[in-house]
């Protein structure tokens, strides 16, 4: 077995077998939405050479995706029509369905004789009862592909990490392994179905039922500008990274986050990037600790906690803890309208919330404090954990995702963190504040930045 052969059967596992049709080799692309440094693309790729068939790339649009905003579409449909055109390219299809893919595909899937279907890897709730509806409604062989993490999330670990403590031993002895070079796609040889139509975005964007967040304008969507974004990250914003992550005003975070959510760049490609660029050490070692094992262990927790995005899976010194203090007095106590407006009573965290709602994006650093905030100022942590993961869905470019659920689930409940002195409200979950905030950067720069952006986007 060759090593392009050897590094794409590790990523990959069969989940149910049967009868090939006579078609091509499908893969139905979901997280990873590029065509180059995508495992779960040369897969499929391999699958069809070996048994000499065309090969053809599906999306299904849910038009109504939870959280899902017209930002978001936006970014994700400019994406897809830069994908198909890339695809055409080299001589493989591209289809778009609509709908719920346990019901969209299965029929089209039958129409086309197709002979395998490969598939994302994705740990969250609906997207796992998308793929177990769908298995049990074909005939044919699936083949899931983690092309989102450089280790595959269930070799990375079987089980719940406790921390990054625990995570960071058991993915260090097999990073060196995984984190390689990326062989390309080919033109394929052998043709399949038919070239659908370009998509049209405009259109399809007008279908999204969300209507609260239009999109953003200062960040390009799609593969091509990703790759550029990556380019500027290496050259601008990653050196001094680890002095100015925590920073704000400090033009210190790579903002690469949209991309990888959408699975526009490949955090493998990103890594091996940094890993030879020419960076001081430590910023190459903070950054590589973001993207690999704090980015792969939010995979953890979602792979392997059913309510990530529910109190009971806080763990529980934490659940006990807020359970403790759930009687303590709110000096005060806002609604999500209250909030999502930016009406708190705290200069620092409605300029957050103004930053969100105008740009798509929150400060890593400012979305800890924002989210704890919000326990702070809720009934109870069960309201605060739905508002958080409200407004982030809802507004972030990169909401909807593990990272985002389990950064929530950090601030709000302890997850991955440690028991911290006790406090009202908090009980033992770390605390913060803007005081704390101050002692790490310039607040009234942030906040006059913001709100004069914020009045700049809207008028």
């Amino acid at each position: 077995m060759n090593r392009k052969s050897r590094d794409i059967e590790r990523r990959s596992r069969l989940l149910v077998d049967g009868r090939r049709g006579a078609g091509p080799v499908v893969y139905w692309l979901s997280r990873d939405q590029r065509v180059h440094d995508n495992w779960a693309l040369l897969c499929a790729q391999q699958e069809a050479l070996i048994r000499g068939r065309g090969l053809v790339v599906v999306f299904c649009l849910v038009t109504d995706y939870p959280g899902g905003e017209q930002r978001s579409y936006h970014f994700l449909l400019a994406g897809l029509a830069e994908l198909a055109r890339q695809l055409a390219e080299l001589g493989i299809g591209f289809v778009l369905l609509r709908g719920d893919p346990a019901l969209a595909l299965p029929p089209w899937l039958h129409r086309i004789d197709a002979c395998t279907l490969i598939g994302d890897f994705d740990p969250l709730r609906l997207k796992r009862q998308w793929q177990r509806r769908l298995l049990a409604e074909i005939g044919i062989p699936f083949i899931e592909v983690d092309a989102h993490n450089v280790i595959p999330a269930w070799i990375a670990s079987n089980k719940r990490e406790y921390s990054a403590a625990t995570f960071r031993p058991k993915y260090r002895r097999l990073i060196d392994d995984y984190l390689t070079d990326i062989p390309a796609v080919i033109r394929h040889p052998h043709p399949g179905p038919a070239a659908s139509p370009p998509l049209e975005t405009d259109r399809l964007l007008g279908e999204v039922t969300g209507r609260r967040a239009g999109p953003v304008n200062w960040l390009v969507p799609g593969e091509t500008a990703g790759k550029a974004a990556v380019e500027t990250a290496l050259n601008d914003r990653l050196p001094g990274y680890a002095s100015r992550r925590n920073d704000p005003c400090g033009n210190g975070q790579s903002n690469l986050s949209p991309y990888l959510h959408f699975g526009q760049i490949s955090a493998q490609r990103l890594a091996w990037r940094v890993s030879g660029a020419p960076l001081a050490e430590e910023d190459r070692q903070a950054f590589l600790e973001e993207l690999l094992v704090r980015r792969e262990l939010a995979d953890n927790f979602c792979l392997h906690e059913s309510d990530y995005d529910r109190f009971a899976g806080f763990p529980a010194w934490a659940r006990q803890s807020l359970d403790e203090h759930r009687g303590d007095r709110r000096p005060y106590c806002y609604s999500l309208a209250e909030l999502e407006n930016g009406g708190s009573h705290e200069a620092l965290w409605n300029a957050c919330q103004r930053d969100l709602v105008a740009t798509g994006k929150l400060h890593g650093y400012l979305r800890m404090y924002w989210a704890k905030k919000i326990l702070e100022w809720t009934s109870e942590p069960e309201e605060a954990l739905h508002i958080a993961i409200t407004l982030n869905d809802r507004y972030s470019l990169d909401g909807r995702d593990a990272n985002g659920y389990t950064g929530i689930a950090w601030s709000i409940g302890g997850v991955h963190d440690r028991a911290w002195p006790r406090r009202l409200i908090f009980g033992k979950v770390r605390f913060m504040n803007e005081k704390g905030c101050r002692r790490k950067f310039a607040v009234d720069d942030y906040i006059t930045a913001v709100n004069l952006n914020h009045r700049r986007d809207r008028f």
